[in-house]
């Protein structure tokens, strides 16, 4: 077998030019000690957490591939969790920005991410319509939960009550008790979809948004809560008249034993569009809405002395004004939605909000953040008093800014050093060092569609969609000149070889050819010259023109134009000499290799073609990407080009071979430009997703099977997400379900428990002709252990089965045991029998024993040969289970013990029970009931 060419592998390198991606939200983090100070968003696949006062980045959480689309800090503030747009959630600790638990459930987006008030379970929602809730401290699936029919928009937890309130796009709101795992209450009062939804400071007001200008309140009251237990009870007498019938009977009597949620009123915003964003506060005291424009209204929630020095104003003012009409004494005032909830203020930000979150800092100011889709993040901050609301104009506010561009990058160029890298946008030019991936200069333009560094690398030119070359000097970084050069847009841009000038091509149907020159400069009295350009000469084309080249002996120009074709002129004479056909769409890109023997084209048909610049044929034609073919260009002093698509990949390949050398995946959006060093070190390319990506060649050689193999491993790993999910035996299709899906990863820890029980039936099987031989011959003889075990320390197979289930995620676990035959589960049982009576890991047998009694029941109790395994599973798992019991309750009782030993000496509550401020709460709402009727 001959050598195979070697290939250098291009891996990721940084991304840079994001402050925050518009598919996600922000969310106000507590880092180093402080609150209100640092904002965590979304960039493509990482969390950048933000400085907000020194606009500096601060810390990244590391993701893998696909884009991040949900946070949701937790209530301690110690960890932060991150919805995927592949369904996938993690949990980083914002202590170390490290990564340890990950849950795989979902098999769309993850559009709801909320914790409960203790921060030990966690609810997801997500575009596959499902609801699932996870064990955080356990790091496992509790439970899925069926219901609604479209995307899940929300889903929050309901403090004083074990229950889940969810919103979805299919209009409806449903309410689930988790201890049953039931929906036990639809609200159906909407016509459009429900797009956030709010749970007030008490609990006893639910809001809503949906599609119109329109948000809906919703007053929740506890059954239980008006019975009183110091008052007995009445028995009830059952009539045939007042007995309901049927199902609406049956709905009736759960609702009405848990919660009954009726309509109170209607808020009305300014905003006519839909809802996007309906976010609280932690304390749930002010309220933030806006909708897809620029509009952030922010209302409060007044507590129950406001509300009642509200009504006794109202009641005075009704009382006045009936004495002067019709001279009554008695009057009755209706406490309304508009008396508990008040307009704060509006919040004006530069361009169209796309989410936002608000935070009371403990110095009593409201900070709010929001997330713009350009690109930016704002701050504002103004003093929380309800008081003045109303009166707020002008707030303090702050802006990210500096780290990105405000619309999408079309063009980007590297300096003839590898060190400066140009992009420019819509409105902006920056360059960045390629080496710290800081923004060095920034200054304004028009919409650029094509740069390039002078020779020398102290000016810049960019071609504009209003067809102006544009010239700025870096030094000082203001604009030289703007050179009204095209009729129309001006497309493309190429360097002349001779470094003296360049060509311009634009939608005027015009090539023009440029000239540096030096002239006087006229701001200043000195005598100074300073650069500037000219137009030698014009080559008119039938077509627009769409892309130039120059070959790089100088000899050549290649035309791409509209009607799908390549000519080829001499420079001298602009003489015509070859024309290159085949493509079905206009070739938006081309590029010319170093020893001008071959030229690339890519199209909009998706294809690349390879042709021979000697006679004009086509070598190859490649399909390349899954859309356009945006940018192509050479390796310098190779045959090796990248290729970038609207399928956000770029591509290399090999024009000599014809062949796809490697795939670099990581952007989100159409690739629209891409630009590689003049040494071929480093690959910058630019996105839809207003991110720059920096691609660095390494050392290591890239193998075209294994690279193939690779691939074929990544497709393989997509499509076990996409299957169904195992059937349960006995088990119907209801509202809830399990909450794990089948991955790549539960396959191999399937595959790895088998390995283990096969293994451990050779070892016993080995041990019992070891035992039978040792007594046929009646001496002890050395025994050969299997390799494995020996690698583990000459552990049992027993043992090294429980390591093997120990080393699976714990999320994990059941889809594992799942799929696992049945022809394996006696050993396992026999396993856990012998591992119980040692007192060994008690909780993981536990949970292991109690799902795969739940999955093969009937199997189990048929099985004879079980009988005693399951006898002796019953006598020791409940022994072992109540010593267990027992040593955690004589730790809370020293715990309660040291508390209250530590209060006692202190003077001071360190811990608040949570029925403590349920009764307290209980006793306000009394007391706030008891004013009103003394009003009335």
């Amino acid at each position: 077998m001959g050598l195979t060419k070697q290939y250098l592998r291009y891996a990721p390198s940084a991304l840079f030019g994001v402050v925050g991606s518009a598919k996600c939200n922000v969310c106000y983090v507590p880092l180093r000690g402080e609150k209100g100070r640092y904002v965590a968003v979304g960039a493509c696949e990482h969390v950048f957490i933000w400085d907000t006062r020194k606009g500096e980045k601060v810390l990244i959480l590391h993701g893998q591939k696909k884009e991040v689309t949900r946070l949701c800090p937790s209530p301690d503030g110690l960890s932060l969790a991150v919805g995927y747009e592949d369904g996938a959630i993690r949990i980083f600790s914002l202590l170390s920005g490290g990564s340890g638990i990950t849950f795989n459930g979902h098999k769309a987006a993850v559009t709801a991410l909320s914790y409960d008030q203790l921060g030990g379970r966690l609810v997801s929602g997500s575009n596959d319509t499902d609801v699932i809730v996870w064990d955080v401290i356990n790091e496992s699936g509790l439970y899925r939960l069926k219901g609604h029919k479209d995307s899940v928009t929300q889903a929050l937890f309901l403090t004083e009550r074990n229950l889940l309130v969810t919103s979805g796009k299919d209009t409806l709101v449903k309410w689930w008790d988790l201890d049953t795992q039931h929906c036990f209450r639809t609200m159906v009062g909407h016509r459009t979809e429900v797009w956030d939804l709010a749970m007030l400071s008490d609990e006893r007001r639910l809001l809503t948004g949906s599609g119109d200008s329109e948000l809906r309140a919703w007053s929740v009251s506890y059954v239980n809560e008006a019975e009183d237990p110091e008052e007995p009870r009445l028995k009830k007498t059952k009539g045939p008249s007042e007995e309901p019938e049927g199902e609406e009977a049956e709905q009736e009597t759960t609702e009405e034993r848990i919660l009954t949620c009726q309509r109170y009123g209607s808020i009305m915003r300014e905003g006519r569009e839909r809802v996007v964003t309906l976010g609280t506060d932690r304390t749930r005291r002010f309220l933030a809405c806006h909708s897809n424009d620029s509009e952030l209204e922010v209302f409060c929630v007044l507590n129950e002395d406001e509300i009642a020095k509200k009504m006794d104003k109202k009641m005075k003012k009704a009382k006045k004004k009936s004495k002067q009409t019709e001279g009554q004494t008695e009057v009755e005032v209706e406490q309304t939605l508009q008396d508990e909830i008040v307009k704060f203020t509006n919040l004006k930000a530069s361009t169209k909000i796309k989410s936002c979150d608000l935070l009371v800092s403990n110095k009593g100011e409201l900070k709010v953040v929001v997330l713009l889709q350009n690109n930016s993040v704002e701050c504002f901050s103004m003093a929380a008093d309800p008081a003045q609301a109303g009166t707020i104009e002008s707030p303090q506010s702050t802006r990210l800014t500096l780290g990105g561009h405000r619309s999408a990058v079309r063009t980007v160029a590297f300096s003839s050093d590898n060190i400066a890298v140009l992009s420019a946008s819509g409105d902006a030019v920056k360059i960045w060092n390629r080496s710290t991936l800081q923004c060095i200069r920034t200054m304004s333009c028009g919409y650029a569609l094509c740069s390039l560094f002078v020779p020398g690398d102290r000016h810049v030119i960019i071609g504009t969609k209003s067809g102006k070359l544009q010239l700025f000097d870096l030094s000082s970084g203001t604009e030289l000149d703007a050179v009204d050069a095209h009729d129309g847009a001006v497309w493309s841009i190429s360097l002349s070889p001779d470094q003296r000038g360049f060509a311009t091509g634009g939608s005027d149907k015009c090539v023009k050819f440029w000239e540096f020159e030096l002239v006087n400069d006229d701001s200043d009295n000195q005598s100074s010259r300073r650069l500037s350009v000219k137009q030698t000469r014009v080559l008119q084309m039938e077509e627009d023109v769409l892309c130039v080249r120059f070959s790089p002996d100088g000899r050549l120009l290649a035309v791409s134009l509209l009607d799908c074709t390549v000519k080829i002129f001499f420079v001298d004479t602009l003489k015509f000499f070859l024309s290159l056909y085949g493509h079905k769409l206009p070739v938006l890109c081309m590029d010319i290799s170093h020893d001008n023997t071959i030229i690339v084209t890519g199209s909009s048909d998706r294809n690349i073609k390879i042709w021979g610049l000697d006679f004009g044929d086509c070598h190859r034609s490649l399909f390349a990407h899954d859309g356009s073919v945006m940018f192509l260009q050479f390796v310098p002093k190779t045959h090796l080009f990248f290729s970038a698509g609207k399928d956000g990949k770029l591509k290399q390949w090999d024009a000599d071979k014809f062949q796809q050398v490697q795939t670099l995946e990581g952007h989100h959006g159409h690739v629209l430009c891409l630009a590689i060093s003049p040494n071929g070190d480093h690959v910058v390319s630019s996105s839809h997703d207003k991110s720059l990506r920096l691609w660095e060649r390494t050392r290591e050689p890239l193998i075209l099977e294994e690279e193939q193999e690779m691939q074929r491993e990544a497709e393989f790993e997509e499509s076990v997400g996409k299957e169904d999910q195992p059937v349960v035996a006995g088990e119907k299709e209801g509202e809830a379900a399990l909450a794990g899906k089948k991955t790549i990863e539960t396959v191999k820890a399937t595959e790895r428990i088998m390995e283990a029980v096969e293994l451990h039936r050779e070892e016993s099987s080995s041990l019992e002709e070891h035992r039978a031989a040792c007594k046929a011959l009646g001496k002890e003889l050395p025994r050969k252990v299997h390799p494995i075990l020996q690698a583990y320390g000459n552990i049992s197979s027993a043992d090294y089965i429980l390591d093997v289930i120990k080393k699976v995620r714990s999320s994990e676990l059941e889809e594992s045991l799942l799929v696992l035959p049945f022809s394996y589960i006696p050993d396992l049982l026999t396993l856990f029998r012998d591992t119980i009576r040692r007192g060994r890991d008690v909780e993981l047998i536990c949970r292991c024993l109690f799902f795969l009694l739940r999955i093969h029941f009937g199997e189990i109790t048929s099985n004879q040969m079980l009988l005693g395994v399951m006898e002796d599973l019953k006598s020791c798992t409940v022994s072992r289970v109540r010593e267990i019991q027992d040593g955690m309750g004589v730790n809370m009782a020293a715990l309660q013990l040291l508390k209250r030993e530590i209060e006692a000496k202190e003077e001071v509550l360190f811990f608040v029970d949570a029925t403590e401020r349920f009764e307290e709460k209980r006793r306000k709402r009394k007391k706030k009931e008891k004013m009103l009727l003394t009003l009335v």
